[in-house]
């Protein structure tokens, strides 16, 4: 029998949405953007992509998509959020502006453009163990990047810097159907991080 696959959206409000819809076609998923919040009920699980957080932030308040966004999260949509994405899910912000609001659902706390401005981005491996190719590093992008300060007891580290000055540094995370990179892995050909969303995803439809 063949597999329906996946419908998942792309949060289309700011960042690199058509880069992110073509890795995930590339993983075997339907890609949708995603703008409204009649929009965001007809999708499998979420992309939020990179950007700045703050404009993301307030964007969403504007669309009415924050309060859509969250009951969804709550709800159990797998949702994967990447550089600006991850500090859009994370419960906690350091360096945030006043009052910045999160979609939340991943119980860690995030420092935003924890590796600089963007005149310092960079590129750097980051093993993947619970991906496919697991002994091939991951070549990350990091541009104005958060990382992840702490996490709680139910936050799986997918992976941490290998090499230089951040070496240590947690940059990907999962807990339950909710994952998140500090890096931006769709501006890559490296479609490992996507697959393993979108095999989450299929997780998720076959336990409901």
């Amino acid at each position: 029998m063949t597999r329906v696959p996946p419908t998942i959206g792309v949060l289309a409000l700011q960042g690199d949405v058509r880069e992110h819809a073509r890795a995930l076609e590339a993983a075997g998923a339907a890609v949708t953007a995603v703008r409204r919040p009649h929009e965001l009920e007809r999708v499998d699980g979420l992309v939020i992509p990179g950007g700045e957080s703050t404009t993301m932030w307030r964007l969403a308040r504007t669309f009415e998509m924050l309060d859509p966004l969250r009951k969804r999260v709550e709800a159990g949509m797998p949702a994967y959020g990447s550089c600006a994405g991850m500090i859009m899910l994370a419960d906690r912000i350091r360096d945030g502006v006043r009052d910045q609001e999160t979609v939340g659902g991943l119980d860690m706390t995030v420092r935003r453009n924890a590796f600089g401005r963007q005149v310092d981005s960079f590129e750097a491996d980051v093993p993947l163990p619970a991906m496919d190719d697991p002994d091939v590093p991951f070549r990350a992008i990091f541009i104005r990047a958060p990382w992840v300060e702490a996490v709680g007891g139910g936050v799986e580290i997918l992976g941490r810097v290998d090499g230089g000055e951040a070496t240590g540094r947690i940059v990907a995370v999962r807990q339950g159907r909710l994952m998140a990179t500090a890096f931006h892995p769709e501006l890559t050909g490296d479609f490992r991080v996507h697959r393993y969303f979108a095999d989450l995803v299929r997780r998720a439809m076959e336990e409901e």
